[in-house]
């Protein structure tokens, strides 16, 4: 009986300790990447600013080909939202949202998961000018994680996570935009 007290007791320090530890702990996180793409900045803002369009070049996009999509608005306008609903774990179901515009430079989205969990992140692409036929895009996701699910950003590295899947989606969309 004094085994299974000192076990019970230490598995009870273990657990206070992690949630005091998550106390100071960050809660944000962002993570962006970039590419050249070889075409006009407007004929690259005019292409990514439709989000079905990223059925084309989103890695997250393509994990699931049977997953059911729905839309509602008018796409490449503020307001306009792609809902999912896959039975693929890795892709669950949400939505997403352009909650700003601003022509020609920059598209705001708000992410909604709602499975396998819930949680409500920020996703952004910039498009600046290097040449008149050369583009940067940069393609950022940032989020927050409550407290005390933020403790395991100590044990994610959320850039290496996300950082690959948004550099495989550029790759994707510099090749199709370099086909035009």
């Amino acid at each position: 009986m004094n085994i299974i007290k000192k076990i019970v007791l230490g598995l009870l320090a273990i657990i206070a300790l992690a949630l005091i530890v998550a106390l100071f702990l960050p809660k944000n996180y962002a993570v962006e990447r970039e590419i050249t793409i070889n075409q006009p900045k407007d004929s690259v803002f005019n292409y990514i600013k439709y989000v079905k369009n990223q059925d084309n070049f989103s890695v997250w996009n393509r994990k699931d080909p049977k997953m059911i999509k729905t839309f509602s608005g008018t796409d490449g306008t503020i307001g306009f939202v792609y809902s999912w609903n896959s039975q693929d774990k890795n892709v669950g179901v949400g939505e997403q949202e352009i909650k700003k515009i601003i022509e020609g430079e920059r598209i705001d989205f708000e992410i909604r998961f709602k499975v396998p969990f819930e949680s409500t992140d920020n996703a952004y692409i910039i498009t600046e000018a290097i040449s008149p036929n050369q583009t940067k895009v940069k393609w950022g996701f940032d989020g927050k994680m409550p407290y005390p699910m933020n403790l395991m950003l100590a044990f994610m590295n959320m850039d290496k996570i996300l950082g690959k899947d948004l550099q495989d989606g550029l790759n994707n969309l510099k090749v199709v935009l370099e086909k035009k």
